[in-house]
């Protein structure tokens, strides 16, 4: 535990200017990131008594090392750059929200030429418009049906899409009329593009114009006795209106706001969002926070704003964002916002009317959000707490071993060998840790001797790692050796285990252990789970430690051992899917995916462009002599696939394509 006081900066040594700093550990990590309008009297707070520092801030400044900043012209500047910072060094001491779950959106794919709506999880894409995030995909797909009557857009992948246009007949959506069926030239481009943007304005809000349009055109329709028409009109009128039913007006004005409420206590705090749009709650999502820093309710909404709209532009910024309580920077955080939206923002707190009803139910959303967590956490930390006890009980371990990592190997018939490395901290998957290894000093099939390289790999690298910061030093030739400087990123192999887990029996758990002893790591416990009867072997026993069927440390050893093996079997289909893929450009040394791309557009098929000269290769956009020559050469050496055969006749099919003149004598040259 570090002094603040010696690595206090000197009087004078910090600007008293606006910018970011960051803490580091002694082995040169960042573990805090914090901006300041006054960097002099931001950092003068933390090195007064520690005595009289908040118990979360005092842990802070004793676990560093060394504080650094970086000055920076406007507040606004600090604010971007610390995000940025906490989102590439990912400091242990700032607060982090955590996605209770990956929220889907509603999605419009305005960046194909035929537009898709779908579902979608995950990072946003450009060109891709989104409404929500939801609470469930299924809402999204309720409320996608009823709209499609209306405006039949695309839905279908591009492989349904590719082949309804190769047999010219459109999917059974195309026939019912829930689709446009561009796909067979029902409808241009632009009129389905159309389509789609009328769909992404009702999506936005902008409902009213357009159900007003569609009342006056079923009036004309009854004007003109066009009955059916007008009854068609009729239908998609109430098939949208059931559509807005689905999201109950909350706001009678069509404000586009974002509301933000916190329920917290002394150790975590949950943050909930109702995103409104046209004065509809158009979707909702929540976080939960450890308080890891000390920090109040104004400083959780600005962590949360940060989080929220760090990645966001244009309009998915909306107009309006209320908040229970204001953070300290509130005119540099409104220009950020607005920066990020294009246009001006309002961060306020709704004083009164339906804005400051509707955050009271937003508030009483994040209340029962944190009660659930923390029950649910409650039993989940119990029963993790009592399968580690457990675990240290039958294997006699001197602690619990809060770190474990499970190794498996994985291959088909001894080809793609392949291993994986899964990592639990207290009990709970950290997939962030997940590592997988291709299997290199031999081929062929041996577990054994597999399990001993990868073991030996990782706790090379881990030694690795501590030779830098100067923790370890080794025997022989290490007094040269100074510690590497640090970026502050987190290490890869940079944290051992308490235990190690290998998937298999005495063979494993022996070469496991025969590789720790190798490079000098006697700290670290081996294990081995034989799936036949699920026995915990140890090293040297000729026993193996039976558990209990119903004890929650062999659940946890199966967890973590059946992950590994999910992992492990995961990257070896990966493997084997792209060996079986390789064509004869795979071979083409320098020859990239997209050229390789280019060359099979040009000519439709390896077949074609094996027929080709080199002049003829050569007229491929990016193709130049010499790439054209090697891929010649390397075409002429591979066996060619052999003739395709009409399944329901047995007749050969000959090639329709006549070989280019002077293509045979070409490539005889380049041999």
């Amino acid at each position: 535990m570090a002094d603040p006081s010696s690595y206090r900066p000197k009087p004078g040594q910090i600007p008293d200017s606006p910018g970011v700093y960051k803490f580091r550990d002694e082995h040169r990590r960042v573990i805090y990131v914090g901006k300041a309008k006054s960097l002099r009297q931001r950092l003068a707070s933390y090195f007064q008594d520690v005595a009289g520092l908040h118990p979360r801030t005092a842990t802070m400044v004793t676990t560093a090392a060394s504080v650094e900043w970086t000055v920076v012209s406007t507040e606004v500047e600090a604010l971007q750059l610390e995000y940025s910072w906490i989102k590439e060094f990912d400091p242990r001491f700032n607060v982090k929200y955590r996605d209770d779950k990956s929220y889907p959106s509603l999605a419009v794919t305005m960046n194909e030429e035929y537009p898709r709506v779908q579902v979608m999880r995950g990072p946003k894409k450009k060109g891709v418009r989104y409404f929500g995030p939801y609470g469930h995909a299924w809402a999204i797909r309720e409320t996608v049906d009823l709209m499609l009557r209306v405006f039949p857009v695309r839905t279908c992948s591009a492989g349904v899409f590719k082949r309804s246009a190769q047999i010219g007949r459109p999917c059974l959506l195309g026939y019912i009329g829930k689709c446009s069926a561009p796909c067979v030239g029902r409808v241009t481009p632009e009129e389905h593009r159309e389509l789609a943007e009328d769909f992404c304005d009702f999506m936005a809000g902008r409902t009213g114009t357009y159900l007003s349009r569609l009342e006056a055109r079923m009036h004309e329709a009854a004007e003109d006795m066009e009955y059916e028409k007008a009854a068609r009109l009729r239908d998609d009128i109430g098939a949208l209106r059931r559509a807005m039913e689905k999201n109950a007006v909350v706001l009678a004005d069509a404000t586009d706001a974002d509301l933000i409420a916190v329920a917290e206590d002394e150790l975590e705090a949950a943050v909930q969002i109702f995103h409104v749009r046209g004065g509809r709650v158009r979707g909702q999502r929540g976080w939960v926070t450890d308080k890891v820093e000390a920090v109040d309710t104004a400083g959780l909404v600005e962590h949360a704003l940060q989080q929220l709209y760090g990645e966001e532009k244009g309009e998915a910024v909306p107009k309006e964002v209320l908040v229970p309580a204001l953070p300290d920077d509130t005119p540099a955080l409104t220009e950020w916002l607005a920066e990020r939206r294009g246009s001006q923002v309002s961060l306020r707190i709704p004083q009164r009317g339906d804005k400051k009803a509707l955050m009271e139910t937003v508030h009483r959303n994040a209340q029962q959000s944190l009660v659930l967590h923390k029950t649910k956490r409650a039993s989940d930390l119990t029963t993790r707490s009592r399968a580690l006890e457990e675990i240290a009980e039958a294997l006699e371990l001197d602690s619990a071993p809060l770190r474990i990592e499970c190794f498996d190997i994985s291959h088909l018939q001894g080809d793609d060998v392949v291993a994986s490395m899964v990592v639990f901290e207290d009990g709970l998957a950290r997939k962030g840790e997940y590592r997988r290894f291709q299997i290199k000093s031999f081929e062929g099939q041996d577990d054994v001797r597999s399990m001993h390289e990868v073991v030996s790999r990782r706790f090379r690298r881990y030694l690795q790692e501590k030779l830098k910061t100067g923790e370890w030093s080794p025997e022989h030739g290490a007094d040269g050796d100074a510690p590497e400087e640090e970026d502050g990123r987190p290490r890869r192999f940079a944290y051992p285990p308490q235990l190690v887990v290998v998937d298999g029996g005495q063979p494993q758990v022996a070469a496991a252990k025969r590789a720790l002893e190798e490079l000098g790591v006697d700290d670290v416990a081996v294990c081995g789970l034989a799936k036949r009867l699920e026995e915990v072997w140890l090293p040297g026993e000729d026993d193996p430690v039976v558990l209990p069927r119903t004890s929650e440390g062999l659940y946890l050893l199966q967890r973590v051992r059946d992950e590994a093996h999910r992992f492990a079997i995961q990257y070896q289909r990966t493997k084997r899917a792209k060996r079986f893929k390789a064509g004869p450009l795979d071979e083409v040394s320098g020859l990239g995916e997209s050229r390789k791309q280019a060359l099979i557009k040009h000519f439709g098929s390896v077949k074609k462009l094996r027929q080709a000269t080199i002049d003829q290769i050569c007229e491929v956009p990016g193709i130049g002599r010499k790439t054209a020559e090697t891929v010649a050469a390397a075409l002429a050496g591979a066996v060619p696939a052999g003739p395709a055969v009409n399944m329901a006749t047995g007749e050969i099919i000959e090639d329709e394509t006549p070989a280019p003149a002077g293509a045979s004598s070409e490539r005889g040259t380049e041999q």
